[in-house]
Order: structure tokens, then sequence, then C-alpha cells
């Protein structure tokens, strides 16, 4: 796996190696990272103690003749979601509330929902188990209703509690992909060998779990599109690149993906690049890599790799590229309502290039 580049490709991996040296330097200044690798988990005890915290409150309210309530932190607004540059999108510390009633014909079934979750969530950790989103849904599915009731509630109680999603012992089914330079063991003992080929390789369900990663790697490409990533691979951009790693969320990437990223940052500190699509939602899924979502925000530390570049495909590729205009797509109504909401977003009013993009 060793590489010792030469012809014109040897520049670009001497330029790599002076970027993964500014941002080892970049990393000194700020006092580098956490020992842990950036990663902030809590322990079963401290799980634990947090739910039966929010049920003692719920027996206290009903022995005071008061009908229980959750407060959660509000993320559907802007206002209590402040920007940072290294780290991203996050929570401001006294940010408004939502409060989810026992007593409220609107939020008394999701305030049950959330107590069902919890006990499950409660059986897990103590027995040290672990359970899928899907798994929950199915316990019964027809009073949760759909999929999508089951993962904010999740979110919500990963919220409240502050605790992050992976210490609840909930896990999700991976959608991404990954191949290149990478070796690794996952928990149950499987020994995973991405290769340069054709095939990818199913991002693992517990990134938590894996151990003996091993990478020569130069550099991190994250691939928006799974179409785009199959033809590069087809293309054996792998081995022409190589040592390099490949991933794709296969659209807007779940947490898996994201974790898997943020640990092999955490791990090398190698050059993340995105190639996205030169419109507005590859542009926000490029944002989601790098500085996060609001929906997440809560748990911005575990999830954005600020040191993440955007290689392409810029909007300004089109012209320099001499793209065909009878060949793009028009951009449509919400094409252009998703736009005008990344444009207000602080990580673009405080980046004249990007704004211009």
């Amino acid at each position: 796996m060793a590489f010792a580049p030469v012809g014109p490709e040897a520049s670009f991996f001497e330029v790599l190696d002076q970027h993964r040296a500014s941002l080892l330097a970049a990393l000194r200044r700020g006092g580098g990272e956490p020992a842990d690798g950036g990663t902030r988990l809590a322990s079963s005890s401290e799980v634990l103690a947090s739910i039966e915290s929010v049920i003692q409150d719920v027996i206290t309210s009903l022995a005071r003749n008061k009908a229980p309530v959750f407060t959660i932190d509000n993320r559907s607004s802007w206002e209590n979601i402040k920007f940072e540059d290294s780290v991203g999108l996050q929570m401001v510390p006294h940010c408004t509330r939502r409060k989810i009633k026992s007593d409220s014909p609107k939020s008394v079934k999701n305030f049950a929902l959330i107590l069902k979750i919890l006990s499950i969530i409660y059986k897990l950790v103590q027995s040290n188990t672990h359970a899928t989103k899907r798994d929950i849904y199915y316990t019964d599915s027809q009073l949760f209703g759909n999929q999508t009731v089951v993962d904010n509630i999740i979110n919500d109680i990963s919220c409240m509690l502050k605790v992050p999603r992976m210490s609840l012992h909930i896990s999700s089914t991976s959608k991404g992909l990954i191949a290149g330079n990478l070796r690794y063991i996952e928990e149950d003992g499987t020994k995973v060998h991405c290769t340069c080929g054709t095939t990818a390789v199913a991002v693992p369900s517990n990134i938590q779990g894996i151990r003996n990663i091993i990478t020569d790697a130069k550099f991190l490409l994250i691939v928006e599109k799974d179409a785009t990533f199959q033809r590069l691979l087809d293309d054996n951009f792998c081995n022409r690149m190589s040592p390099c790693i490949m991933v794709t969320g296969k659209g807007v990437p779940d947490l898996n993906t994201r974790l898997l990223v943020k640990k092999l940052w955490d791990t090398f500190h190698i050059p993340v690049f995105t190639l996205v699509d030169a419109d507005p939602h590859g542009i926000e899924i490029m944002c989601i890599y790098k500085y996060g979502s609001m929906a997440m925000s809560f748990e911005a530390h575990n999830l954005t790799v600020p040191a993440i570049r955007w290689l392409g495909l810029l909007p300004s590729d089109i012209k320099r590229l001499n793209i065909p205009r009878d060949t793009l797509i028009p951009l449509t109504k919400r094409d252009q309502m998703k736009l005008d909401s990344v444009l207000k977003r602080p990580y673009v009013t405080c980046q004249p290039f990007w704004r211009k993009e």
C-alpha cells in the first residue's frame, strides 16, 4: 500500500502533503483535540441516571397532582443556533425550549411515545444490548404509525438527556459505502478490508465499535451521489489516485456515514474533500458534513469536520469548463427556496467565496 508519486501526479500529492501540514499546524495552534479523538460519549451509568432523573420528575409532578411535562431544546429556530468555524452549528447555552405536555390533546400522544421509548432505551442500556431504530418501530408499528415518528423521538430524547445518540444503544442501518486503502475490525471481530477495485463496502452500523483502523491514505474524498461514486470506482479512481479513501452517503448522509468521516478525521487527520452537485442541495450536503445540521446541532462535537474542503463541482466550474448552457437543468422553485435558505446561514455569510459561488 506504499506509494511513491511520480510524473505529473507528484505535484498533486506534494500539494496534499502541504495541505495536511497546514491542517496539523492549525490543530496545534488550537490546542489539538481531546485525547478520545473528539468524540464525547456518556457511560451506561450516566445514561441510566439521566433517564431515572426524568422519570423521577414525572413521578414528582403526579404526586403533586400536576400534569408531567417534558422540556426539550428548540432545534427548529436559527435563533437557538450559533456558528463557530472550529465546530460548526451548535446550540446556544440558554436557548428557547418547547414543552411536551401530558395534559394537552396536541402533545399527549408524543408524551406517551417518549415514555415508551425511554423505557426501551433503559432496558437496552441496562442489559448492554443494542437495537436499531427499525427494531424499535416494529415493537409497536401501529402505535408509532411510521418510522419518522420514532426517528424524531430518539433525537428528542438524545437532546433532552444531553446524551449522544450512540450512547443510547440505538443504531441505524447504514446506507453509505466506503472504498479505498482502509482496513479495520468490526465490534464482532469481523475483519474488513476495503479495496481499490469496483466493489465498495457498506459503512458499519456501529462506528464506535470498530477498531484497529489501518490506512496510509493521503486523502479522503466524500462523494454526494452513489451514481458518481460508482462511476469513479468503475473508472479505477481509487487505484489511479492511490493511496486514498472514498465515501458516499448516497445523498443526504445518514448518521453512521457522518460518524465514520469524523472518526477517520480524528484518527488520521488526512485532508478531506467533498465532491457534490453544483446546486443548492449539493452545497447543503457538503455543509452537513463540514458544519452539521440544525436538527443535530446538539451533537455537533461528535459529527462535524470543519476541516473539510469543497473540491467541487463549483458553480463557477460550469463556466470554466465551458459546459454548454443547453445541457444545464434550470433551478426549480424548490431549488430557489433552498438556495435562499442556504444564503442566510451563518457559515455562508462569513465566507465571501462561498457566497459568490
